[in-house]
């Protein structure tokens, strides 16, 4: 008797959820994004301007460095604490000012 088996490989709770994150940057391109991280700078304002791989470039208005500001970042998806992406119909992203 000829037994045949067939492995199949599905994918880890891991690769989905990194995959429902790439999906979800990628549908935010040219959007407002809020986006907190565990390490420096901590916070990033701008516009999501591509998404290469696991890694999202945000054009950055806004961060706790000034000097850090009006670049573009590549920031890494495992490094996303939170973050909010502007969406018709929903609040927007306030603007943060430091002239008060």
């Amino acid at each position: 008797m000829d037994e045949r088996v067939t492995e199949v490989q599905l994918p880890s709770n891991n690769e989905i959820h990194d995959e429902a994150l790439i999906q979800e940057f990628e549908r935010g391109i040219g959007s407002q994004v809020f986006i907190l991280t565990p390490s420096f700078p901590f916070v990033f304002i701008g516009e999501i301007t591509a998404v290469v791989g696991d890694n999202v470039a945000v054009d950055v208005q806004t961060t706790t460095i000034g000097e850090l500001e009006n670049r573009i970042w590549s920031i890494h998806i495992h490094q996303i604490e939170v973050f909010y992406i502007e969406q018709e119909g929903l609040p927007q992203i306030p603007e943060l000012r430091d002239d008060m």
